[in-house]
C-alpha cells in the first residue's frame, strides 16, 4: 500500500506515522510504502522523522521516504493521508487512477472540495472524503461518559454538515445499549450541552493542552480509513464528509458529512432513509448553510480549477 502522508512534520503526523508502520491502519498482513511529504523549508525535519521509522524496524514497513518534490511522493499513489489544498494537482499529475483521498488540514471540508476540484476527473467524488471521525469519536465518548457505559455501547451515531463549530451530532438516532440515547440521557442536556460541548472539544484541548489535537486526531485517521476498508457492521454507520448526491437536502457536490456504510473495498454510500425531527433538520441546515458560505468565498480557485 503507498501511503503519502502531506505536512509530515507537523503534530498529528508524527503521532500518526509510527502507527500506519504498524499495521493498525491496514491490518497486519499489508506492507506500506510510507511517503512523507512538506515544504522545502521543513523537509530536513521529515528527514528526521524517517530516520526514527527506520530505526523502528517496523516489519511492514517496506520502504520510506521523505521528499518536496510533490512528482516523486504523489508518484503511482493509491492512498493518501492529510492532503492540503495545492496537492489536488500533484494527485491529477502524480498518482494512480485508483487512489484514495482522505483530508484532514482544516477546513477540511472546503479544502476538500478544492483539492477535488483541483484533481478533475482523475480521482472521481467517491474516492473523495475528509475527517470529521474525530467529532464522531468525541460525541461517542461523550455519550458514553454520561450514560455510565462504554463506547462500544453506543451506536447508529453520526456527524452531520461541516467539521467545525456547526457540525451537528445526531444523538436523535444514536443507541446506548440498544436503546435511544435520547431515553436513556436527559433531552435538555442532549440539545444543549452535549452538542455544545463535541463542537468546541477542540479549543477546550487547546486551552488545556496549549497545542491543537495530535494524539486524538491520529486515531481519529486510523479509525477512518478502517472503516472505509472494513464492512461496516450491520446495524450501524460511521461518520465522514463526502461529496454530496444530493441526499436529505445538501446541495450536490458540497463536501458534507453523512451518516456512511462502507463495503469493505473502499468505497462507501449515504445510509438512506434516516428519519430527522424538526430538532435534527434545523442543525443541519445550519452547517450546510456553512459550508455554501464556505464554498462561495472560495469560488475563484474552485473555477481556476
Amino acid at each position: 500500500m503507498r501511503v503519502v502522508v502531506t505536512g509530515a512534520t507537523g503534530q498529528v503526523a508524527y503521532a500518526l506515522l509510527p502507527r500506519i508502520a504498524a499495521g493498525e491502519m491496514f491490518g497486519p498482513d499489508t506492507e506500506v510504502d510510507l511517503r512523507l511529504a512538506d515544504i522545502p523549508q521543513v523537509i530536513d525535519k521529515a528527514k528526521g522523522t524517517l530516520m526514527e521509522l527506520e530505526d523502528g524496524a517496523y516489519p511492514l514497513l517496506s520502504r520510506v521516504s521523505a521528499s518536496a518534490d510533490r512528482a516523486e511522493t504523489f508518484k503511482d499513489v493509491r492512498r493518501n493521508g492529510p492532503i492540503f489544498v495545492e496537492d489536488g494537482s500533484a494527485i491529477r499529475d502524480h498518482a494512480a487512477t485508483g487512489a484514495r483521498v482522505a483530508v484532514v488540514g482544516n477546513p477540511c471540508n472546503t479544502n476538500c472540495l478544492i483539492a477535488r476540484h483541483a484533481a478533475g476527473a482523475k480521482v472521481p467524488d467517491e474516492r473523495w472524503s475528509a475527517m470529521t471521525r474525530l467529532d464522531h469519536n468525541r460525541a461517542r465518548a461523550l455519550l458514553a461518559k454520561q450514560a455510565n457505559a462504554r463506547v462500544s455501547d453506543v451506536r447508529k451515531l453520526a456527524i452531520w454538515g461541516n467539521h467545525s463549530a456547526t457540525l451537528y451530532p445526531d444523538f436523535t438516532n444514536a443507541e446506548v445499549n440498544g436503546k435511544p440515547a435520547a431515553s436513556v440521557l436527559d433531552r435538555r442536556w442532549l440539545e444543549g450541552e452535549f452538542i455544545t460541548l463535541v463542537q468546541q472539544r477542540g479549543a477546550a484541548v487547546i486551552a488545556a493542552r496549549g497545542a491543537s489535537s495530535a494524539l486524538s486526531a491520529a486515531q481519529a485517521l486510523i479509525d477512518h480509513v478502517r472503516s472505509l476498508v472494513t464492512p461496516t457492521p450491520k446495524g450501524d454507520c460511521f461518520s465522514a464528509a463526502v461529496v454530496s448526491d444530493g441526499s436529505y437536502g445538501v446541495a450536490k457536490g458540497l463536501v458534507s458529512s453523512f451518516p456512511l456504510h462502507s463495503r469493505g473495498d473502499g468505497g462507501w454510500e449515504i445510509v438512506k432513509g434516516v428519519t430527522l425531527d424538526d430538532f435534527a433538520r434545523a442543525k443541519i441546515a445550519a452547517t450546510v448553510a456553512e459550508l455554501e458560505k464556505e464554498r462561495d468565498i472560495v469560488k475563484d480557485l474552485l473555477a481556476a480549477a
